[in-house]
């Protein structure tokens, strides 16, 4: 029963007697489903840790303007969003933090909000101005903001109705490019 070509010794009895030895197509399918689950699985792993943080900062940055224009709104007072280029205006001031990255201008004093990024090498810049203008208004003037992370850049924007959200994501690198074309 051992020799048995019936029981998966992989070899086959030809009819003039001799044996062919080798693999069934079954067998190779499977170790080519097991190479193509593997190789998904390291891509996915291997993914560019500056896109995460830059999404994560964006994600962030979001609620925290959304949270600082709901407060405005509420105590109807002008909100100002200023990131670190913008914040030479507000230095001096009382209370004002030397190492802070951005800074909500114009909250209550109860209100305490952010003033530094999670990765210390996130940068921003507003589109078309210094600052973003977070309320009290209810409608709002469109603006945008560019986040970057090494060779990452996002921006955020918003019509002046919806949140912030996030308008594209592209390398710098491949903006260059296409500019060039």
């Amino acid at each position: 029963m051992a020799g048995d070509p019936a029981h998966g010794t992989g070899r086959r009895a030809l009819q003039g007697g001799g044996t062919v030895s080798g693999f069934t197509l079954i067998e190779l399918l499977i170790v080519i489903a097991i190479v193509a689950i593997s190789a998904a699985v390291v891509t996915l792993s291997l993914r560019d840790r500056d896109a995460t943080r830059l999404e994560e900062e964006g994600e962030r940055l979001s609620a925290l303007l959304e949270m600082a224009r709901a407060e405005a709104r509420v105590a109807g007072v002008t909100v100002r969003w200023l990131p670190s280029a913008g914040l030479d205006e507000s230095r001096g001031a009382p209370g004002s933090d030397a190492a802070a990255q951005f800074r909500f201008v114009g909250l209550p004093s109860s209100q305490s909000m952010p003033t530094r990024w999670l990765d210390a090498s996130t940068s921003a810049q507003v589109v078309g101005g210094t600052a973003l203008v977070l309320g009290p208004e209810a409608i709002l003037p469109a603006q945008r903001v560019v986040l970057r992370l090494g060779e990452r850049r996002l921006e955020l924007a918003s019509d002046g109705l919806a949140p912030f959200a996030a308008a594209n994501a592209v390398p710098e690198a491949a903006q260059a490019a296409a500019a060039l074309r």
